[in-house]
This record gives structure tokens, sequence and C-alpha cells, in this order.
């Protein structure tokens, strides 16, 4: 077993703060499993590699012999995270939640050990709790210290509404790691006033403060944005082998870096001597692929990897797809680019007469996929590969 020395080294790699690091170390030098929580709000039904970042922690406190709480946020989602929203997030009914809570609980195990993974609602407290137990809870912080959070100060300055039940948010979090007695708490960058938020109540309520930890937030596969469903630049763990592959393949060079720092089990030095290979002429797609075949691996298996591998080697072989991509950026008009458009600005296309005609014809695909539909529209913030033909591609990117 390692010292607490050793676990919080390697606890550290891959996190952004960690607050307080001497309250953890002396968390670890108890020789006791510390309970470490992470909340996931199910917005959404199905997970992508920028929330593997935060699972992969847990998995690494799993490893390190403590006692991992996922907790699904089935009262929070109710509510709407307010966190980088510059305007009320529409709450989600509560079959939504429901439905979208299940989803996780299935995806979870993909990466968290089942065996050592506990799973919480946090309704299971929070449902019991009456008005006057709200009112109560909402008297222990102040409105001052709500405005102090970044995306609420900006709507306050900028006029913009925000709704009473927006505040009850970080409180309804914080109380969560009340009722878990929660020793360490998890989450991304975007996060950490609420995480704070945790540490500021356990005190209130007599407790130990939690030991907040953060990850940094995954870029998506444009490599500008938030890796995010609604922006599609994302990787679904759910994604198939050959598309899973495919999206790795498509990243830049330097995301791939990042990507490695964040997704992959590789050590920190084998990282390094990697990075040295590239800087001494090695060629970077082959590190595209071990990275590809890992992640298809952890998801779908060894045998799938390799079969996603070759699949793809197969295509740069009968001539599809150029070694080396094109990088091109064009820009959206009110957030969206007719895909005729995209072709034509990254000049994959004379126009978009040729691009509708390659369309009907079947010789447009993106991502390795055929396009049937000329009038889709992609999203700023998307990347994807397009190719017209066997000898027109490029890696597009649609900005705002």
């Amino acid at each position: 077993m390692l010292s607490p020395e050793e676990q919080l080294t390697e606890i550290r790699r891959g996190t952004q703060d960690i607050l307080i690091e001497e309250d953890l170390l002396a968390r670890l030098r108890e020789g006791r499993p510390l309970r470490v929580k992470a909340g996931f709000d199910p917005t959404a039904p199905d997970l992508h590699l920028g929330h593997t970042v935060l699972l992969n922690k847990m998995r690494q406190f799993q490893e390190l012999g403590h006692e991992v709480i996922f907790l699904i946020g089935d009262f929070t989602g109710m509510i709407g995270d307010p966190t980088g929203r510059n305007a009320t997030r529409p709450p989600l009914t509560a079959e939504d939640v429901q439905r979208n809570a299940e989803t996780y609980a299935s995806q979870v195990f993909r990466i968290l050990d089942r065996d050592r993974t506990r799973i919480e609602f946090n309704s299971r407290w929070m449902g019991r709790m009456s008005a006057a137990d709200l009112i109560g809870l909402a008297a222990r912080h102040t409105v001052a210290r709500m405005l102090e959070r970044d995306d609420f100060h900006k709507r306050y300055k900028a006029g913009k509404a925000i709704a009473v039940h927006e505040f009850l948010y970080p409180l309804v979090q914080g109380y969560d790691s009340v009722a878990l007695q929660a020793d360490v708490e998890l989450g991304g960058t975007d996060q950490k006033f609420n995480l704070l938020v945790g540490r500021q109540l356990q005190q209130s309520f007599g407790q130990p403060p939690q030991v907040v930890l953060t990850v940094p937030l995954l870029e998506g596969l444009d490599g500008i944005n938030k890796m995010s469903k609604s922006l599609n630049n994302y990787v679904g763990i759910t994604d198939a082998p050959e598309e899973m592959f495919g999206k790795i393949m498509s990243v830049s060079d330097e995301l791939m870096w990042r990507y490695y720092e964040l997704l992959s089990f590789e050590s920190a030095a084998a990282i390094g001597r990697l990075q040295q290979a590239a800087a001494e002429g090695a060629n970077p797609r082959d590190f595209k692929i071990r990275l590809g075949m890992e992640l298809v691996a952890r998801f779908h298996g060894a045998d799938a990897a390799q079969q996603a591998r070759d699949g793809f080697l197969r295509r740069f072989a009968s001539g599809e797809l150029p070694e080396n991509l094109a990088e091109v950026t064009v820009h959206a008009r009110d957030g969206r680019l007719g895909v005729a458009y995209v072709l034509r600005e990254a000049q994959l296309v004379t126009s978009t007469s040729e691009a509708l005609r390659m369309i009907r014809q079947g010789a447009v695909r993106i991502d390795g996929e055929r396009l049937a539909d000329g009038r889709r529209e992609i999203p700023a913030g998307a990347s994807h590969v397009f190719q017209v033909g066997k000898r027109r591609a490029a890696r597009i990117t649609v900005l705002a």
C-alpha cells in the first residue's frame, strides 16, 4: 500500500486545485478510507470523455483504497445547475431526471469498480426536507456571498434575471456534503464555488470541512470549447468503436497531448517519452493511434480497438483520406452554417451548387459517414473531418 505522501503524489496528477492540500495529507495519514464524493446531475442521457476526466480521478481514489460516492443529483437536476449560464436553465421534469439517472448508473461502471462504488441520490435527504428546513439551510449563506460567484455577478451587473431557486443550487450541492459527511469532493474547475460552499456548510454544521479537488475541463474535438453534446464536439463513451477511434484521430496534434494528459492511463514518464519522440521527428499519427486504441479498448475491449485501428488504416491505404489532413476554420452565421457553405468556405468545392450536387451523388462524408441531407447545418464550435470524393478532405472547425 502506498504511503500518504505517495498517494498525494498520485492524486496530484491531472488536478487543477487541491484545497487544502495539507488537510488532504493529514486525512490520508489517518490511515482510514476517505469518503470521496462527486456529484453528477443527469441533464443528458449519455456520458462522454469529458465526464471521464472526473471519473478517472474517482477510480484512482478507489485503487488507493478509498470509498467513492457517485452522487446522482436527481433533486438538483430539477433545479438546473446555473454554472456558466448567462440565463436561467430550464429545469428538467422528474421523468427526464429519472430516465437519465438510470442511464448514468448503467454507464458509470465502464470506469468505476462496481464493488467499490456507492451510488447515492440526493433526493434521499432533500426529498424529506420540509419548507422550514430549506429556509433554515438558506439562512446559513448570504446573498452577498452568492453574488461573488462569477456567473451570478455577471448576470447581476448586466441586469439579467437571476431566479431565486438558482441560489438554492449551490446550497443543496453543499448540503449533500453535509449529508454524506464527505472528506473530499471532486468537481470540474467550473464547480469550484459550489464545492467551497460545501466546505462552509460543513463547518456551519459542526463537521470538518471537506477537501476540494478540481480537475480541468476537457476541450472538445474543436480544441476550443468544453466538450459538450450540445456543441457536437464530443466523444461519447457509448460511441461505436470505429466512430470513437475516428474522432480521436481527427483531433489536432496539440490537442492530442491534452487528451493524453487528462484521459490516458499511461504514466507521466511514458507520455513524456512520446512527446520527446514527436519532437525528434516521429509521426504524431502513430501516437494518436496509440491513444485511440487505449480509449476504444477501455470501453469496448482490445479486439474492438484492433479492428477500429485496422479499418482506419485501410481507409488511408485505399486513398480515402490523406495522411496529413488540412486544418481549416470557417465562420458561422447566427451560430451555425449550412453544410454546403461549410464546404465552399473551406474551398473543398467551388460553389454551394457543386456542394449540393456532390451530396446528392453520395460523394460527401462527415467523419467517415456518407452525408445524405444537403440541408444539414453545422453548429459553431463543431469540428469534423469532411471529405469530397477521394482527393479532397480537411478537418473543418466552425467558429462563431
